[in-house]
């Protein structure tokens, strides 16, 4: 393990400065997970400065655009533990609920739940008939509740790849990213994407439908 790297990954983001690239090995990716998470668990860090937002999005951008594969595979590394610090940033997510380390992104399923949550109204269960989809937003956290199957669901309205706010396309059931060729359905799934690693599916959130209500658990005030 390359500890020195490590070490020095965790101090540049704690410092809101941007990682400088090391030659990662297996068994650091779950640290740099847990260190991406803890950044964005922080108070405050829900609300992502616009420096440290265009900072991410540059590297994600230059990331990508780079057809040279860095040493070791770390081109791939990067770019999946800075999506995971995007979503963890705009959701407000709590450090239990990491990444499955080693899977596919498009085969990762997540479930964003906040410490010391507390649950908001997003609309009554009359108005959320099956099939149909809403769009919700508390300032932390926004997403798309839906009806299928008789139960109700919510995922992250923000895209997983460069963390824009996705629109929601009714007619179609779709999520559309306005920054790039990618959508996903409504239920979180990748659908089509022009990029070179598949981004992640949406994260889940934490929903119930209570007292002819339906809410989701997000981040209390202040928290």
């Amino acid at each position: 393990m390359t500890t020195r790297g490590v070490r020095r990954f965790v101090k540049d983001l704690l410092s809101r400065r941007r990682p400088r690239p090391f030659a990662a090995g297996p068994g650091d990716e779950a640290e740099l997970r847990t260190a991406v998470l803890l950044r964005a668990a922080r108070p405050g860090a829900a609300a992502a400065s616009e420096e440290f937002v265009a900072g991410l999005h540059r590297r994600l951008a230059q990331e990508l655009g780079d057809p040279a594969p860095a040493r070791g595979g770390n081109r791939r590394r990067f770019i999946q533990v800075s999506s995971a610090a995007a979503v963890a940033a705009a959701a407000g997510a709590g450090v239990e609920h990491l990444v499955t380390s080693g899977a596919e992104p498009a085969a990762q399923e997540e479930t964003l739940r906040p410490e010391n949550g507390e649950w908001r109204a997003v609309v009554a269960g009359h108005d959320l008939p099956e099939g149909a989809v809403l769009p919700f937003d508390f300032g932390a956290v926004a997403g798309f509740v839906q009806r299928s199957g008789g139960e109700v669901r919510a995922v992250s309205a923000t895209c997983t790849h460069l963390g824009c706010r996705l629109n929601l396309d009714a007619p179609a059931r779709r999520l559309n990213c306005p920054c790039h060729r990618t959508s996903f359905a409504v239920d979180g799934v990748v659908l089509t994407h022009q990029l070179p690693v598949t981004p992640p599916p949406l994260p889940h959130l934490v929903v119930r439908e209570a007292g002819g209500v339906v809410e989701v658990l997000v981040p209390a005030a202040g928290a």
